[in-house]
């Protein structure tokens, strides 16, 4: 063995501190570029949200200048210095009598009620959206619970699911095990509540509103509000319920009337109240760790005679530029000019990194409207397939630039409000035409099922042939049934309405 030196070429590529900036800013969304640009106002004193104003003039200068102005109206006006010094004096008299008139005024209307010290503060005129588990829990505070029992009922409502079901199922520990379920023993012995009660202070928080909540599934949620409407036992509509719920999912009409041994005219009437019932009883209430947020598009294409603009919305994302005067202040301290220097190299590197994420995503923008012009002119159905690397290639950026420039960033359009990551679809090969998008394919399903004969709805077969006759467009009857799932729409079994 020996050791030597060797002379060798070779190019990588350093990721900066500045490059990491960069791609970091691009990915993030615009709520998360406002965090950010505030996190940075924080921390680097050398940035400022206040555009710096024009460079102050010297005293003798401003009161030159003020001279001049003066001079120039009052030649316009054709008035003395004697009118002058009176029209001055007279000016100030007024506004000092107008500044009093408004003391006076709001000193008397301050007696009144809309004195904003006697108004109560801000906080106890905010709302929140309606949560059902505080609903729930200001019905027990109203019940005449014992500690026990309101101890086994907070349990109960502290385990109800988005549905507001009662959900006792396990959970998965993150060493790849499983929990075991749960039981309503197991919640009354955590309470320190007998067994035997536990099923009658259930069925009293099941009565709760919204009634059927804490049901542990569907048939026993419509069976407490079928009983609670005044149903009995015999009733059809609690048979059905209790016994031929799978009949009732499926619409199999006839074979509950067989075996129920009713006519069919009777089951359907059932079978309307039935439907008249709540499955999810937590459907009209918020919560407020999944409540909707609104979107603020990043860019606007707007319509301007026969071409198609693409506009950045900069509304909410603040401006950052140097603090000049502060900044000289701070770099006249030996001790700290290091410190400024980096802090001032930081905000530079900031500024410009924002700036480009703005431009990039706007030729981004522009790019995906020049490919799916038939989209903003014509509608969804002329939506084109395109994929990341047709744009990667017009704009001259690698794919996971692209990719990373249309990750939560929203474009407004004349059809309406879509992510950037829309306009990407995989293509499907039309029998005698050019390809069309996925997306487009969808959206023909979903127009088709919307107008089809609710009482025979189209099967996933059905639709197969319509696409290839219709639109000429050749798929399997696997790639409908996807999606149709996709887009949240039933089978055609369970889309079927007999009346």
């Amino acid at each position: 063995m020996e050791i030597k030196q060797q002379l060798r070429m070779s190019q990588q590529l350093v990721m900066t501190p500045q490059l990491q900036q960069a791609i970091k800013l691009l990915q993030l969304s615009r709520l998360e570029l406002i965090e950010e640009v505030r996190r940075e106002l924080d921390d680097n004193p050398v940035l400022s949200e206040d555009e710096p104003g024009p460079r102050p003039r010297s005293k003798e200068a401003e009161d030159s200048a003020r001279e001049i102005r003066q001079e120039a109206l009052f030649e316009r006006d054709g008035r003395t210095e004697e009118g002058r010094s009176t029209e001055k004096a007279a000016r100030e008299v007024d506004w000092e009598k107008f500044l009093e008139n408004r003391t006076l005024q709001q000193s008397a209307q301050g007696t009144g009620s809309s004195n904003y010290e006697d108004l109560p503060p801000i906080e106890q005129n905010l709302t929140k959206p309606r949560n059902l588990h505080d609903h729930l829990m200001w019905q027990l505070q109203m019940s005449d619970f014992t500690e026990t029992e309101r101890r086994f009922a907070e349990l109960v409502i502290g385990n109800l699911d988005d549905q507001g079901h009662l959900d006792l199922k396990g959970i998965d520990r993150p060493d790849g095990t499983r929990t075991s379920d749960l039981t309503v023993d197991d919640l009354a012995e955590e309470a320190g509540l007998h067994p035997d009660d536990a099923p009658l202070v259930l069925e009293m928080i099941q009565n709760f509103d919204p009634v059927g909540v804490a049901s542990r599934d569907l048939q026993e949620c419509l069976l407490i509000q079928a009983k609670a409407l005044g149903f009995s036992d015999d009733d059809h509509e609690v048979r059905i319920i209790r016994d031929h719920l799978v009949h009732l999912e499926k619409h199999n009409y006839q074979a509950i009337a067989r075996e129920m041994k009713i006519s069919l005219e009777e089951v359907y009437e059932a079978a309307k109240e039935i439907q008249s019932l709540e499955s999810r009883p937590a459907r009209n209430f918020t919560d407020q760790d999944d409540r909707s947020v609104g979107i603020t598009p990043d860019v606007y294409v707007i319509k301007d005679g026969n071409d198609f603009v693409v506009v950045d919305n900069d509304r909410g994302v603040q401006k950052l530029f140097i603090n000049e005067s502060l900044t000289k202040r701070l770099m006249q301290d030996p001790k700290a000019k290091e410190f400024v220097g980096e802090k001032l190299r930081n905000a530079q590197w900031l500024i410009r990194a924002i700036e480009q994420r703005r431009k990039t995503i706007i030729r981004v923008a522009e790019c995906i409207v020049e490919k799916q012009r038939e989209f903003f002119e014509k509608g969804v159905a002329f939506l084109k397939p395109m994929i990341l690397r047709d744009i990667a290639e017009a704009v001259g950026m690698h794919e996971s630039t692209i990719s990373r420039v249309t990750t939560n960033k929203y474009i407004h359009t004349p059809s309406g409000l879509f992510e950037l990551k829309y306009f990407f679809n995989s293509s499907i090969r039309r029998v005698a035409s050019e390809d069309i998008a996925s997306e487009s394919v969808k959206q023909a399903i979903k127009k088709m099922i919307e107008g089809e004969d609710k009482s025979n709805p189209l099967s996933d077969q059905a639709i197969v042939k319509m696409l290839e006759k219709q639109e000429g467009i050749r798929i399997a009857r696997r790639t409908v049934a996807k999606y149709r799932e996709m887009l949240g729409i039933l089978a055609s079994s369970k889309r079927k309405r007999v009346f």
